[in-house]
């Protein structure tokens, strides 16, 4: 990991341009702090990376195609300063956990099916930052560390790879 990370993040109803451009270093640098957590043998830290690589990659694919989505998401978002903004503009700042599968979903018939599986395992990994591994199967989908290994660097490889095709 090389080079200085803005941490300010344009908005995309200022400069959509930038905005991708500020995400798509994210989702490069959180995917590269994923494999250096796991390979420190931090996986809870791994995961919580792997899944805002995901998400900041999302949000860079959600700008890219902000006209498709403004369609399937009409309306305005009042902001918590009073701002209103269009609400596809709010969902591609903030790409919201609970949206994130619903997101990819949208996104997968331009951008690959694949999209979709690798919102799934973000969504895994997320919940595992959380839980840790649980061999009932109740509390996390994962019983194995081997498994959370696995799908952290499937999902990093993801993301380099994703963020290299659009750079």
């Amino acid at each position: 990991m090389g080079g200085d990370v803005d941490v300010e993040l344009e908005k995309p109803w200022r400069d959509l341009g930038k905005y991708i451009e500020g995400r798509m270093k994210e989702a490069k640098y959180e995917a590269e702090l994923a494999l250096r957590f796991l390979e420190a043998g931090m996986p809870r830290n791994a995961a919580g990376k792997a899944f805002q690589a995901f998400k900041a990659l999302l949000g860079a694919l959600a700008a890219r195609h902000r006209d498709y989505l403004a369609r399937r998401y009409p309306g305005v978002k009042r902001l918590r300063s009073g701002k209103r903004v269009e609400y596809v503009d709010w969902l591609i700042a903030a790409v919201p956990t609970g949206l994130l599968l619903e997101l990819a979903r949208d996104l997968s018939a331009l951008e690959g099916p694949e999209l979709i599986h690798y919102a799934n395992a973000a969504l895994n990994l997320h919940e595992f930052q959380y839980n840790g591994l649980d061999r009932s199967g109740v509390l996390s989908r994962y019983a194995r560390i081997s498994s959370v290994e696995e799908d952290v660097k499937a999902l990093a490889g993801y993301v380099a790879k994703k963020t290299a095709e659009l750079a």
